[in-house]
């Protein structure tokens, strides 16, 4: 019984890897570069469960004509389940079974939330206090994405620097302590979602509530200016001139 349910659970995970990769769905878990050695190792490790099943002896079999290692073998295991003791452990074997059928193959994947982005300090994320702003500095703001936006913030640079540049980009909404601002946020994944930071613009939006709720995505446009609370935490806000909800992206991580 053990045997089939380790074999069982495992072909149950294989599946799912496989069916999460070629619905370009495991990238909700996984950064890209690591979809195919995902993959292929899964592959690899469903083959060598049922190899492992199929070669492998079972303690009954093993030592079966040797009386007092039978009898060992006996005595170390307990006696043998029968009636309701057995019912129970099928039973158990089922529902586990069905259980991690269901989590993997029946729910729909499921993206990280805004309640993770504030367990996460998004505010002060780490991603961001290593990366080289020299490109970005120079380049085409009316390209650049929330990771870019939110990068360039957290650098700290002046109001002369966002003064009458354009932005332009979408992500999932996050409560702040300021009723009147909201954070367009995105996570950036480098190795899997366990690790994903967030990375967000804080938009200057009274009443945001009465229009969107958390983790609603919108494509917001609009230009910086100074936050008109000069004790807030965010030196400059986006002053948002369109608000716009959407549909979440096929691939809603940025990396």
């Amino acid at each position: 019984m053990q045997r089939w349910l380790g074999v069982t659970l495992s072909l149950i995970g294989v599946v799912a890897i496989l069916w999460l990769g070629l619905t370009g769905r495991l990238e909700l878990y996984i950064h890209p570069r690591y979809v195919v050695f995902t993959v292929v190792m899964a592959v690899i490790g469903g083959l060598a469960s049922i190899a492992a099943f199929l070669v492998l002896p079972t303690r009954s079999e093993h030592g079966h004509d040797h009386g007092h290692d039978h009898d060992h073998d006996e005595l170390a295991e307990g006696p043998p389940r029968t009636g309701w003791r057995a019912a129970i452990a099928i039973a158990g074997s089922a529902l586990l079974v069905l259980a991690t059928v269901v989590a993997l193959l029946v729910l729909p994947p499921a993206t990280l939330s805004s309640a993770t982005a504030e367990n996460r300090d998004i505010a002060g994320s780490t991603a961001l206090s290593s990366v080289d702003t020299t490109e970005l500095v120079g380049g085409d703001s009316t390209t650049f994405t929330v990771k870019d936006w939110a990068t360039l913030l957290h650098q700290g640079l002046g109001d002369d620097f966002f003064a009458g540049k354009p932005a332009a980009f979408s992500g999932f909404l996050v409560p702040t302590d300021d009723p009147d601002i909201v954070y367009v946020a995105r996570f950036l994944v480098t190795c899997c979602a366990v690790d994903a930071q967030p990375l967000a613009v804080p938009v200057l939006y009274p009443g945001w509530r009465d229009d969107f709720a958390a983790d609603d995505w919108v494509e917001v446009t609009g230009g910086f200016v100074p936050n008109p609370d000069a004790a807030a935490t965010e030196p400059i806000v986006l002053m948002p001139e369109t608000f716009d909800e959407i549909e979440r992206p096929a691939q809603p991580y940025v990396y």
